[in-house]
């Protein structure tokens, strides 16, 4: 089964990493390519997405489409990248995802 494993970011974890030290800031981005590197056999794709100021949405639930520059919802929570992975079930998804060194919450969903 293939899973999306959705890395959200918050606003406190942002703050926290703005605030280490280069030294402390390279260990946890070293602890990130661990975790690639890891799990690379069930990782079929994965992305670091850009800064949500450089998202546009559009919403198509008012009739017309309306488009509009930022994020999808207006929040301290934004989804900062993502990796597709291929593993036996759900219970395999979540042990995968538990090992997660950085952002605080990963959504995990079913590709349908």
């Amino acid at each position: 089964m293939k899973y999306v494993l959705m890395f959200v970011e918050t606003e406190q974890f942002a703050q926290k990493l703005e605030a280490m030290g280069e030294l402390e800031r390279q260990d946890a981005y070293e602890a990130v390519g661990r975790w690639f590197a890891e799990h690379a056999d069930r990782i079929t794709h994965h992305t670091h997405l850009a800064p949500v100021h450089t998202a546009t949405t559009m919403r198509l639930d008012q009739g017309e489409p309306v488009v509009t520059d930022g994020p999808f919802v207006e929040g301290k929570e934004v989804v900062s990248g993502f990796a597709e992975i291929e593993v036996a079930d759900l219970d395999e998804a979540l042990r995968v995802a538990r090992s997660w060194p950085a952002c605080p919450i990963v959504e995990i969903r079913p590709v349908a």
